[in-house]
């Protein structure tokens, strides 16, 4: 039996150079996200990306994004108890003079926040595994397809 594809929308947010993460953590395992989350039927992307960093982050005001910039899908292995794929689409946007000390979470799921340098996330467990991408990207850059990423 196969999953229908969920759809998830997320944002590049970089401030002063750095990249914003939401720390999450199943049993044994601490991983990365993008802050972002699920759209809802009848739900555009961009609302859900809106509605997303005010759950995640805190941002509840309309933060201008740019995108998609990347979209990417992540499906399991044929061998995983429960079948998943994920349909990733990437925004981008920056935090500009923001304060990030009011970052706050209201998702149960996110465990914390922390600011990335590019050049460290090979260091961390990142899902969708982006790095090679957001080490080449920059914001400008035309959309661009990743390709299907196998989750471990």
């Amino acid at each position: 039996m196969t999953a229908e594809p969920r759809i998830r929308v997320s944002a590049i947010l970089s401030w002063k150079g750095r990249v914003l993460l939401c720390r999450h953590e199943k049993p044994g395992k601490e991983y990365w996200l993008l802050p972002g989350g699920g759209v809802n039927s009848g739900e555009s992307l961009v609302d859900a990306l809106h509605r997303e960093l005010a759950e995640e982050i805190g941002i509840d005001d309309e933060l201008p994004v740019e995108g998609p910039v990347a979209i990417v899908d992540s499906i399991g292995p044929q061998s995983s108890f429960v079948p998943k794929h994920v349909v990733h689409i990437i925004f981008a946007g920056d935090l500009g003079g923001r304060s990030l000390e009011a970052v706050t979470s209201q998702d149960a799921a996110v465990r914390g926040h922390s600011l990335f340098e590019v050049a460290d996330l090979d260091s961390v467990v990142l899902h969708p595994p982006i790095q090679r991408f957001l080490s080449r990207w920059q914001p400008g850059d035309p959309a661009v397809y990743l390709g299907a990423l196998w989750a471990p």
